[in-house]
């Protein structure tokens, strides 16, 4: 009888080991769907040929789906950017930094990158976005995104993306 014991017990521990072991695995990365609405405050500067915008944009992410980890269905979060771009005949060629801030303080970084579209009212455009780290439970993260944004009236922009990340 004391070696079925001994034996339950190691197939206890050995499947709550196996299962810590994947619930580990799958907070190493996953899949999330974010809309980001921000206010901006661009300036633009016409330049020769070449038009120069900047400014930033504050506003708040929500999380609308989750496979799980740090990024949590239905959470809400602040964001800041700084946008850059420069726009020819030729196309836009724009770069957005931003840093992102959960209600608890952790922060995850971001830089969008955008070649078509345009930053006008009623304009906008497909890009891609890196996610670059962060501090708590975001520390160690990295992924992408892929995003459609869309600039609407009183300098409001919102965007709709689909990312993946891993740690």
């Amino acid at each position: 009888m004391a070696s079925v014991t001994r034996m339950a017990a190691a197939l206890t521990a050995g499947a709550g080991m196996l299962s810590a072991a994947w619930a580990a695995a799958a907070d190493e990365g996953g899949s999330f769907r974010i809309i980001r609405t921000f206010l901006q405050d661009y300036t633009t500067i016409e330049h020769g040929d070449v038009r120069y915008t900047g400014g930033p944009s504050e506003g708040s992410i929500t999380v609308l789906e989750s496979s799980g980890g740090p990024f949590v269905a239905g959470t809400h979060q602040r964001i800041t950017c700084v946008v850059f771009a420069r726009s020819t005949e030729a196309g836009i060629d724009l770069d957005a930094p931003c840093t992102v801030t959960a209600p608890s303080g952790d922060t995850w970084y971001s830089h969008s990158k955008r070649r078509s579209g345009n930053v006008e009212t009623g304009g906008g455009g497909p890009g891609t976005l890196e996610i670059l780290g962060g501090t708590g439970v975001y520390a160690g993260i990295g992924g992408s995104c892929t995003y459609e944004v869309g600039y609407l009236p009183d300098n409001w922009v919102a965007t709709l993306a689909d990312c993946t990340w891993q740690r």
